[in-house]
């Protein structure tokens, strides 16, 4: 094999962070565990740095079930990115715990896994990296060891186990049909294939990353994950995975399933789009806790994300919009987690005069809630409308619609949280937000609209 590890060196700066943070935990007084922080924070930087390198190479691949071209970077840069936010959100709650280094730790490796997802070029990688994707969420979700945390534990945990016996199903059968584990041999060699098997299989093996991404019909643990893990991993577990599991969908819709089984993948696709938007946002209107809200925004937001990709074989659109739109979601649903870490308010009634309090954090919900929206020129508005055109482009024009209908209708959640901001403080709301965790949203809400105002540039080098 003529192989060049460093095709593969953003996940090596990550795997050897995580190593090198564990190892120095062990060694390090309680009080002093800060220091695998700063470890696993550089090497997410020097992960970024690799990323930013490797963009400027044509496609390829690496042991040849690992894909190299732009959607992996634009997974392994938005990964990156996003962990290390999480990192810095984490630093607060994670302090003088005993177990503060392996929290770190987990987040890296969790990381690694949904990277390791959007590189998968074959069906062996996409099992394994499905696992280290999930195996350190379970942990995260309950690291705080209160019934809470370990609720949401248990419940993505079985969830997860339960649906990755289905993908593991949908594997076998598609080997079975095709006699191949690769992506594009797989695609030659359903075309013979019975179309019942064929459909059985693709349905088996959607289970595990839409799972990963939170839609339906594997959507139950998000409200119950978001709300009893601790806020930080609650923005880890609904934005990181995701980025994966949409760009390991895509791989499938170009490369497993664009051929014969292309119909029937457009259609299923279409319909769990729906569903998926729908739901979320039905099951928000009336959450009285944030961190619910959010859970049920991420699932809509999944719906959205899943518009292109049933149209991304036909036209190139799709790719696009589902690779740009992921982006666009993390960074909003990261700084609105941001602000929750930062002020510790669990109700919408938490929230009331926070405009008064600390105006840069009231400033950097609305336009995160606003950008989740799909409100310019937060980065959200330039994904939608790609996601709209992408589905009308293919000829999807009714779900195109039905996604401006559920965006109409999701104002309504998001300004039930907006309007207790500019109402008179409560009793309960009467600290002012922490200093970190608050730049921290104001920098991410930043972000998002700035990659929403330079969204023409970023679009021209997907």
């Amino acid at each position: 094999m003529n192989e060049n590890p460093l095709d593969l060196l953003p996940e090596v700066c990550v795997l050897l962070g995580a190593v090198a943070g564990l190892v120095t935990g062990l060694f390090l007084r309680r009080d002093r565990q800060r220091v695998v922080a700063w470890i696993c924070g550089a090497a997410l930087v020097a992960g970024l740095a690799a990323t930013l390198a490797a963009s400027r190479d044509h496609d390829g691949m690496a042991f040849m079930a690992y894909r190299l071209d732009g959607p992996t970077n634009v997974a392994r840069g938005v990964v990156l990115a996003s962990a290390l936010i999480v990192l810095l959100l984490l630093t607060g709650w994670a302090r003088g715990h005993r177990r503060e280094a392996e929290a770190y730790v987990l987040v890296m490796l969790a990381a690694l896994g949904s990277i390791a997802l959007a590189g998968a070029d074959d069906l062996l990688v996409l099992v394994a990296a499905y696992l280290l994707a999930s195996i350190p969420a379970y942990t995260l979700a309950g690291f705080a060891k209160d019934a809470p945390g370990a609720e949401a534990a248990l419940k993505y945990y079985l969830m997860s186990a339960f649906l990755g016996v289905l993908m593991l199903a949908g594997v076998t059968l598609l080997y079975g049909l095709s006699g191949a584990t690769a992506y594009q041999a797989i695609g030659g060699g359903l075309d013979g294939a019975p179309a019942p098997a064929v459909g059985a299989a693709m349905v088996l093996l959607l289970a595990g990353p839409l799972f990963k991404a939170g839609s339906v019909p594997a959507h139950f643990w998000v409200p119950d994950v978001t709300e009893g893990a601790p806020p930080a991993v609650a923005a880890f577990v609904t934005t990181v995975p995701k980025i994966g599991a949409f760009v390991a969908l895509v791989r499938l819709a170009t490369e497993i399933f664009p051929g014969s089984s292309g119909a029937g993948w457009s259609t299923l696709v279409a319909i769990l789009a729906t569903a998926t938007m729908t739901l979320g946002n039905l099951a928000a209107f009336y959450q009285d806790k944030v961190r619910r809200l959010l859970a049920y925004s991420t699932i809509s937001q999944a719906g959205y994300l899943l518009v292109p990709l049933a149209v991304a074989g036909p036209t190139g659109l799709g790719r696009m919009a589902v690779l740009f739109y992921v982006a666009a979601y993390a960074v909003t649903n990261l700084g609105a987690f941001a602000v929750v870490v930062a002020t510790g308010g669990e109700s919408l009634g938490d929230y009331a005069g926070l405009a008064r309090r600390a105006p840069w954090t009231a400033l950097a919900l609305i336009v995160c809630l606003l950008g989740l929206v799909g409100t310019p020129p937060a980065a959200v508005f330039a994904g939608k409308l790609l996601v709209f055109t992408a589905a009308w482009d293919g000829g999807y024009g009714w779900l195109a619609v039905v996604a401006v209908v559920n965006t109409v209708a999701s104002v309504f959640y998001y300004l039930r949280w907006i309007l207790p901001v500019f109402r008179a403080d409560s009793p309960a709301a009467a600290a002012k937000p922490l200093r970190g965790p608050a730049v921290v949203a104001c920098v991410v809400a930043a972000m998002s609209v700035v990659l929403g105002l330079a969204g023409g540039l970023v679009l021209a080098r997907l």
